[in-house]
């Protein structure tokens, strides 16, 4: 699934795409629940809409629209958001993929997973949202009106600190992963990153979150923030379907620790990495460097 660092690139990179263009045409699938606003309703306010300005907030991209309204995008698990032109591997279906070479992959070709495009009165690029899954979400929030999805995020991950860490911490009994997955506590984390901060601060997933002591709360929010600026300074983590705008893939996964590697060696003692469920999620660790 796309976490922070995945959005944040593809805000940063679609921006020049989106923003300040004349939208002519909306583009939609048939109705399903990818559409929080129905396509219909899509189609009618945006068409000759401006976004002006795109923001992240958590592992939302948000739109302001000069009419008022605010989109909402979330790429939920396989969503790509993209300019037309874009060509990589990830954009194709598996049988596809199968039958073609590198050199014989061409421009993208919309398909059944192309759910929403914008045209604009330029004619340039297209700015086109794929999702295999459908579990990505579109959705205009009137004006004057708040949106609940972002109403209940909490401080965005990449401001996290130590202090704020530790007073999410007490008087929990879930295990410190669950606390850093919780989107009301820090905004934009996800199941990799909660991974990898938690190895290089020397913690286990599994424990306790009330029994986390302050100087290790500071060492994870250290170590949260300082790999979601590398993942952003790598492009991002395209382990499955994540691709940037252009195409491009992230190399955020060739750093990582522990995520993924299940039974392979750790890269300090050399102990084989774990994995097991916490917070319903496959959690990766290191039983010697975390305690």
């Amino acid at each position: 699934m796309p976490e922070l660092p995945e959005v944040e690139i593809t805000r940063r990179r679609i921006e020049p795409l989106l923003v300040g263009r004349r939208i002519t045409e909306v583009v939609t699938g048939p109705p399903s629940y990818f559409f929080i606003t129905p396509p219909e309703r899509l189609r009618e306010r945006l068409r000759g809409a401006v976004v002006t300005k795109l923001e992240r907030r958590g592992k939302y991209i948000v739109g302001s629209v000069d009419n008022g309204d605010s989109l909402l995008l979330h790429l939920g698990m396989t969503g790509q958001l993209f300019g037309s032109g874009a060509r990589s591997v990830r954009l194709l279906s598996s049988t596809v993929r199968a039958s073609l070479s590198p050199e014989e992959q061409g421009d993208f070709v919309p398909d059944l997973h192309t759910h929403l495009r914008f045209r604009f009165e330029d004619e340039g690029p297209e700015v086109i949202f794929r999702d295999v899954r459908k579990f990505g979400k579109v959705m205009l929030t009137p004006p004057g009106e708040s949106n609940p999805r972002l109403d209940r995020l909490g401080r965005d991950a990449l401001l996290v600190s130590g202090e704020h860490l530790f007073e999410a911490t007490r008087k929990r009994k879930t295990p410190i992963k669950a606390v850093l997955l919780d989107q009301s506590v820090l905004a934009g984390c996800g199941n990799i990153y909660a991974d990898e901060a938690l190895f290089h601060a020397g913690v286990r997933p599994g424990r306790r979150a009330a029994r986390i002591t302050r100087r290790e709360c500071d060492a994870i929010a250290a170590e949260l923030k300082r790999v979601l600026e590398r993942s952003i300074e790598t492009g991002g983590s395209s382990i499955s379907d994540y691709i940037a705008p252009d195409g491009s893939d992230g190399q955020f996964q060739d750093e990582r620790r522990v995520y993924a590697r299940t039974g392979e060696a750790c890269f300090v003692c050399e102990s084989p990495i774990r994995r097991k469920l916490v917070a319903q999620r496959g959690t990766h660790y290191c039983p010697q460097c975390q305690s």
